[in-house]
């Protein structure tokens, strides 16, 4: 039996089909394809184009999938799925997949972050999110990445070269790009920028963290999580270590996947 999810993120939207046993309520399932796309204008749009990508790219119609659960910022307008439910719940079921006991959950996405503390099954039991501001998102480093004219990419192995940063003060995204643009003209070395980019950027999901209270093990989901600077970083400050899915973009979308049986 195939069931899908379908993650509507601002920036990015995710689907995944999940093949499960349908006599087995508790199997683990498998993932037969996933698909990560632009959500662009239109998150409508790309929640069907996801679809539709992940049934090609898993060779099965639109049909043979039994049902669909969307997730995300968007999920309220994906009129082809059975049922929507919170990133809450479908980001803390996506990481039993790949990690046992997490307790709390790191999810930094495009223009939102959330720290979700688990019982260690699998349930939510708090969660706290900034969805208001970019600062302390993937869309942050974006913006900074392009007023330092280097690709984020490249951010985690500039991280390295330097223990040296340069603090930045402003807590909007828009003066903190003003400020780096205004360190770069005075000749500041772009290595420290970063590093204090990366601190800064980590110093807000800290603050998040601590409201909620740290426990072990931590796993961290998201874009994000793709960055090597921004996971030593939260590994440095909070003393922990940080699992990190196979392909953290799609948890929630899996979590969806899981839970649309």
């Amino acid at each position: 039996m195939y069931t899908c999810g379908v993650d509507v993120g601002s920036v990015s939207t995710e689907a995944v089909i999940l093949c499960r046993d349908n006599k087995d309520s508790n199997a683990k399932g498998r993932i037969v394809s996933y698909v990560i796309i632009p959500t662009g204008a239109s998150s409508k749009d790309a929640a069907l184009k996801a679809f539709e990508e992940a049934c090609m790219k898993a060779s099965v119609s639109k049909e043979d999938v039994y049902s669909i659960v969307a997730t995300g910022y968007g999920r309220i307008n994906i009129p082809f799925a059975n049922k929507n439910i919170t990133e809450i719940s479908c980001h803390a079921r996506g990481v039993l997949n790949y990690f046992s006991g997490i307790k709390t959950v790191i999810d930094i996405g495009g223009q939102d972050s959330k720290v979700i503390k688990l019982d260690g099954f699998g349930s939510p039991v708090d969660f706290l999110m900034n969805d208001k501001c970019a600062a302390g998102t993937g869309r942050f480093l974006e913006v900074m990445a392009r007023a330092l004219e280097i690709k984020l990419e490249h951010f985690g192995e500039i991280f390295t070269k330097t223990n040296e940063k340069v603090d930045i003060s402003s807590t909007c995204t828009v003066f903190a790009e003003s400020e780096v643009v205004s360190l770069i003209g005075q000749g500041i070395d772009k290595n420290k920028i970063i590093r204090g980019l990366v601190y800064s950027i980590v110093n807000k999901v800290i603050s998040m963290v601590e409201r909620i209270g740290l426990e072990e093990p931590v796993c961290m989901t998201g874009g994000v999580a793709k960055n090597l600077a921004v996971v030593k970083a939260l590994e440095e400050k909070l003393g922990v270590k940080i699992n990190i899915p196979e392909e953290p973009e799609i948890t929630g979308a899996l979590g969806a996947a899981y839970l649309a049986k």
